[in-house]
């Protein structure tokens, strides 16, 4: 007998969303990442949960509705970290003209049932906050409901849930070999530690290394792939007012500007083909130029390269055979051969229909119980999306050392497990060791002993973003203290 029913190669938002899934459907599972969960690409995305209005150009009306229908199921089980957000496109006169933005989001609202998020809208800016930070000549916009997501805290919560659910998860492990037959025997390197574990079906969920691991790794067929690379630019805040803007730019191409922790911006996409190694990736110049003049054509503030404090790319992989993009799972199975999953791409907002649907292929090999993660709140999010900010105000009340925006991280992060993470505290200095004027020796312990963070990178731009705030001298303490976590103070 296998050890495991399904053994998960890739720790991003597709490998831990299979092994989510599998395990509450009854299966036995292990997922493998030899780095930390959401590593790579799935913490480099565009932290849209939405239709995409560029899908819906394209007259992809189906994927758009499916997509608005994941963003009604992301905001019921998972309301602490998708937030529903205005979102702002300025009317252009050199671009697309205002009546065919109009009847574009008209379609829009009829593909979704909003769920309590307000329809689209026309905005005089000269009159209107949103105006404030734009140039003149912008005279009206239109304003729509959308969301946005915490990605790569989506990653580690929705493998939280899997291993309360019954997952092994090993980060720091790495699979050098798999042998198929009947079974898969695969051996790993976990933390310095050589083992060998026995699936009865494998899921390749290796992002940028999709193609490379089957190669040298499976050495199982894949067919030709295209690496794609995405990059997004931070910059200090760039307006005041509580929404996304949607730049039109001068290719067609549609430029998010959306706020970032509480002091920054984050502006993006930019996509092209990439080539080499994907632990490697950068961001070119010419990429954070195109950012910064595509924006400066709408900000008041010119943006210059200068200005960025932080560049954020990933790389993900697309078939290479045309008309075929959209595709992102590949299911092999035969006769005395166990099966093969490989699942890659994507887009966050479909990333639960994804697993969902990947792992019923598995239906006709082992007995498992109906799809049902639709219906189940990540872990944290039990309250109902607009009661946000009633949450908010218990955390300051029940914690009374808390500023309201550190209250707000904290709910962000953690929903109604906040209490796992703070305690009992009476006063901030209960909460230990202090790293800069948000991070405390609780949040580093809970992080590192229900969250697989293992290094302060882990912390700092994965599980918070307090990297981009973090003073040199309290990130070499936080290095210290998560070196020996279980000391006092």
């Amino acid at each position: 007998m296998a050890d495991y029913d399904l053994a998960i190669i890739g720790g991003g938002l597709n490998g831990v969303s299979l092994a989510r899934d599998a395990a509450g459907r009854g299966l036995r599972v292990i997922l493998i990442e030899q780095g930390d969960l959401g590593g790579a690409a799935s913490s480099a995305t565009p932290r849209l949960i939405h239709g995409d209005l560029s899908v819906l150009e394209r007259r992809g009306f189906r994927r758009v509705r499916r997509a608005l229908a994941e963003r009604r199921t992301w905001l019921r089980i998972a309301p602490h970290l998708v937030r529903p957000m205005s979102f702002v496109i300025p009317a252009h006169a050199d671009e697309r003209p205002p009546w065919l933005l109009r009847a574009g989001l008209y379609v829009y609202d009829a593909l979704a049932n909003r769920g309590g998020l307000p329809a689209a809208t026309t905005l005089d800016i000269t009159h209107h906050p949103v105006g404030n930070a734009l140039k003149r000549p912008f005279g009206i916009a239109f304003e729509y409901a959308d969301c946005i997501v915490d990605d790569s805290r989506l990653v580690v919560l929705t493998a939280l849930d899997a291993a309360e659910r019954g997952a092994a998860i090993r980060t720091g492990a790495r699979c050098v070999r798999a042998d198929r037959t009947d079974i898969w025997r695969l051996a790993l390197i976990d933390r310095g530690h050589r083992r060998v574990i026995t699936a009865r079906a494998l899921a390749n969920a290796t992002g940028g290394w999709t193609s490379l691991v089957a190669e040298t790794v499976l050495r199982q067929p894949v067919p030709a792939m295209a690496a794609v690379q995405m990059s997004q630019i931070v910059v200090p805040k760039l307006f005041e007012s509580d929404n996304v803007y949607v730049f039109q730019n001068t290719d067609g191409r549609l430029i998010f500007a959306s706020p970032f922790q509480p002091d920054f911006t984050l502006i993006g996409t930019v996509t092209h083909g990439f080539t080499g190694d994907p632990a490697i990736v950068a961001m070119p110049s010419a990429d954070v130029s195109y950012l910064c003049e595509a924006v400066s054509r709408y900000f008041r503030e010119r943006v210059t390269p200068t200005d960025v404090v932080r560049t954020v790319s990933g790389v993900n992989l697309t078939l290479a055979a045309a008309g075929r993009r959209d595709l992102t799972m590949l299911f092999h199975a035969r006769r005395r051969k166990a099966p093969l999953l490989t699942i890659f791409g994507g887009d966050v907002t479909t990333s639960r229909l994804r697993a969902e649907r990947a792992v019923t292929r598995l239906t006709p090999f082992y007995p498992m119980s109906r799809p049902w993660t639709s219906g189940a709140t990540l872990p944290g999010g039990d309250f109902p999306w607009d009661r946000f900010e009633t949450e908010v105000d218990l955390a300051c009340h029940r914690w009374q050392f808390l500023s309201e925006p550190q209250a707000r991280r904290l709910v962000a992060a953690y929903g109604t497990r906040l209490p796992d993470v703070l305690g009992e505290a009476k006063t901030r200095e209960e909460l230990g060791q202090a790293f800069g004027p948000e991070l405390t020796g609780a949040e580093v312990r809970y992080l590192m002993a229900r969250e697989w963070a293992r290094f302060p990178e882990d912390i700092l731009w994965r599980r918070s973003k307090l990297g981009l705030t973090m003073p040199v001298a309290d990130r070499d303490a936080l290095a210290v203290f998560m070196a020996n976590p279980l000391r006092t103070g």
